[in-house]
């Protein structure tokens, strides 16, 4: 099949790479200096799945009017702050796609996505894999649970489309599972990665990467407080914790289990990824957002934090902690770069 990924940094090289090995047909559309050097030398990609350099079934482009033919799948991988121009200048491979997914943080993008071209193109997916570009041409895969990537209709159902894109995430070696309901997979990811980015801008500061603050019990209290928040807003609004991203998402316990038990669970979790990691995966071991704060580019704070806050407010649920991490991470946010 044939791929095209509008957003091609850390993680979109990452899984276009892994993609492009296992012998899709695949382009990525990235910043020139990034794609000049993989012209020249390759993509690059080190960290938890070893050491890589793919070359065949790449091509590299940096805007999508240079990339030729029709495509099976087309991903949105640009930053969600870049989503308009991205589709915008995507407008010349309208007609030639015939299915649309986003992988970017964030709930209500499918409806962004839908306005683009036709509805019926676009589906559903959510994917926990972390992907960070060192340098040009070289991109370091630093994190993954059991199952990581998840696709589905938004309307409810699987169909051969879904199918279709589950086995080649698969075959690239990504744990990938076809649902029936997408969007509960999509809430569950915000719960997610809300609670841990949250918590790493406002617990860990600049220095410290996730797993050292996970050492400490303070760590694990002020993690399983924040996630308590959420989850009072996901089980209002008729979900219960599935544990998709398990073991880093483990929101079945924390819903059932006493806090201290909780706690116990998230240091464990500190403990494991901390044996995992190499010399890059101590370097690196920061959510995205808090990767853009140590690295002082603007975060995604209203794409990974409002959606639970306005929900909370909508179904009258007091999230004091969240509310508080939320108005932390916007005044961070306030005056940092695009």
């Amino acid at each position: 099949m044939r791929f095209i990924i509008c957003g091609a940094g850390g993680l979109g090289s990452v899984l276009g790479g892994f993609l492009a090995k296992a012998g899709e047909d695949v382009t990525l559309v990235g910043r020139p200096k990034h794609m000049d050097a993989i012209k020249a030398n390759g993509l690059k990609v080190s960290g938890i799945y070893g050491d890589h350099v793919i070359r065949e079934n790449l091509t590299c482009v940096t805007h999508p009017d240079q990339a030729s033919g029709d495509f099976d799948y087309m991903i949105l991988l640009t930053k969600a702050k870049g989503s308009k121009v991205a589709l915008e200048e995507a407008a010349c491979l309208k007609g030639r796609v015939k299915v649309l997914f986003s992988l970017q943080n964030g709930i209500g993008k499918e409806e962004m996505l839908r306005e683009w071209d036709r509805p019926d193109m676009v589906i559903g997916a959510s994917t926990i894999e972390g992907g960070v570009l060192l340098e040009p041409g070289h991109v370091m895969a630093g994190l993954t649970t059991p199952v990581t990537a998840y696709f589905g209709e938004l309307d409810g159902g699987i169909t051969p489309r879904i199918e279709a894109v589950t086995d080649a995430f698969t075959r690239a070696g990504f744990g990938t599972r076809s649902v029936e309901d997408i969007n509960q997979v999509l809430w569950e990811k915000v719960m997610q990665i809300g609670t841990a980015s949250g918590w790493s801008v406002t617990t860990l500061g600049l220095p410290l990467v996730f797993v050292q603050g996970l050492s400490t019990r303070a760590g694990g209290e002020a993690y399983i407080t924040l996630a308590k928040d959420f989850l009072k807003v996901y089980t209002a609004m008729g979900y219960e914790p599935q544990n998709y991203y398990a073991p880093m998402g483990q929101f079945k316990e924390f819903n059932e289990l006493p806090f201290e038990k909780s706690v116990d669970i998230m240091m464990k979790v500190g403990e494991m990824f901390a044996k995992r990691a190499g010399e890059e995966g101590e370097k690196e071991g920061r959510t995205s957002m808090h990767q853009d704060l140590s690295r002082r580019r603007k975060m995604e704070v209203d794409e990974i934090l409002k959606p639970y806050v306005v929900k909370a407010k909508e179904l009258g649920i007091d999230v004091p902690v969240l509310e508080h991490v939320y108005r932390i991470a916007s005044v961070q946010n306030h005056g940092l770069p695009e």
